[in-house]
């Protein structure tokens, strides 16, 4: 019988994926799952989006250009306008989804050996990506006590050697929700200049800043036209996970012909996808401003109750959908697994992300999850329900002391 690769063997596994079959069990059992594991919004997708797509009088769907779609890249550069970025669509490359952006970013920068900074604990997927890339991860661990802010430059600058290459941040950020100031950016980026690196900017959820707080693009940091490269995607914003049409942004001529060259090799971006992306730039702002209030509106809940809950650490975050807490227990992995295996309130449990694979480094994350607070508010409730009840039945439960910021 023949052997898998050994690099198959060692793939990095999603820990926002890999409870899905224990899900699934459940749910043949009759237990209903609440599922607050993954970034999947339950908010409808643009009606004028998915209309688009059912008009389409098209009788051969051929491949698109490798760059995506000029319509579509032209268009974008009027929805960044709105953000006071000024680009052109050849600073622009549709990509399938936000994630084929950070591989061809990290394929077209980065060299076999080099290092990459980022502050932890980051979306999982870097890990993959960085893995495949044959690229290191350095991790600068930021805490929860002050909500996971952007490290301080000294920081940064005390793992800098001679083989990094770039700083790699989600802003608002996944998984923790924390939104970066522009104070803070700007602060990086004089690190960036003086090393001579590149930014890598996953900005998927620059719509949902919270408190008044305003989203400030690293597209923007004047002289750092050459060194940033952002990740975009449609997954969010609309609600149309599916479509897999994100976006690669950079003003770095060579950087983007390096791309295209990598690009190639997939032939296209998704045509139906981009026709729907298309289309949803011409989405009433009043959509997105509904969107955001109703992520407010849920990132409250869950706060008010993980607050009132004995030994949960917490804190409201400031952006994005995602909550990134500590919880009073032994092992987050066996925690999250038992939830699913071992345990229903009521005819129903709660899957959530253990923390332990958004962190590079080891140990780290044991006793954290991430909250994707994607549900309605009612069904939001009934989650906290069954994870409270949960904390209290689980026999691998400790006492800590809960830290609630406001």
């Amino acid at each position: 019988m023949p052997q898998i690769s050994n690099r198959g063997n060692k793939a990095y596994d999603s820990p926002i994926r890999s409870l899905i079959p224990y899900a699934d069990a459940a749910e043949s059992k009759g237990t209903k799952v609440y599922y607050l594991n993954i970034g999947q919004p339950d908010i409808p997708t643009p009606p004028n989006a998915i209309e688009a797509v059912r008009q389409i009088d098209m009788p051969v769907l051929k491949y698109a250009p490798a760059l995506g779609n000029t319509s579509y890249r032209e268009k974008l550069t009027d929805y960044y306008r709105r953000f006071d970025v000024e680009l052109s669509a050849d600073n622009i490359m549709v990509t399938t989804g936000a994630s084929e952006a950070i591989f061809l970013a990290m394929m077209s920068c980065l060299d076999e050996g080099d290092e990459v900074i980022i502050p932890e604990p980051f979306y999982a997927i870097y890990n993959g990506f960085s893995n495949i890339a044959k690229v290191k991860i350095v991790p600068i661990t930021c805490h929860i006590e002050n909500g996971y802010q952007l490290p301080e430059t000294a920081d940064f600058e005390r793992v800098i050697t001679k083989r990094t290459k770039a700083i790699f941040i989600c802003n608002p950020n996944n998984p923790t929700g924390c939104l970066y100031s522009e104070t803070a950016l700007k602060e990086l980026a004089m690190i960036v200049k003086k090393y001579e690196l590149f930014l890598f900017v996953d900005e998927v959820y620059r719509e949902f800043c919270y408190d008044n707080q305003s989203f400030f693009s690293s597209l923007n940091l004047i002289g750092l036209e050459e060194n940033v490269v952002v990740m975009d995607s449609i997954s969010k914003r609309f609600s149309a996970c599916g479509a897999r049409v994100g976006s690669m942004v950079t003003r770095n001529r060579g950087v983007m012909e390096a791309a295209v060259r990598f690009a190639r090799y997939r032939l296209s971006p998704p045509g139906l996808g981009q026709i729907l992306a298309e289309a949803t730039i011409d989405t009433p702002s009043s959509y997105i401003d509904g969107v955001r209030e109703e992520y407010d509106l849920r990132r409250l809940t869950l706060f008010d109750r993980l607050s009132k809950i004995e030994g949960v650490t917490c804190y409201p975050p400031g952006g994005a959908f995602y909550n990134f807490i500590k919880l009073p227990i032994d092992d987050a992995g066996k925690f999250c697994k038992w939830l699913l295996t071992d345990f229903e309130y009521k005819g129903s449990t709660v899957m959530i992300s253990p923390g332990e694979g958004f962190y590079a480094t080891a140990g780290l994350g044991k006793q954290e999850v991430r909250i994707a607070y994607v549900l309605n508010v009612n069904d939001l409730h009934r989650a906290m329900d069954c994870l409270e009840a949960g904390l209290k039945a689980y026999s691998g439960r400790e006492i800590s002391r809960s830290l609630h910021t406001a």
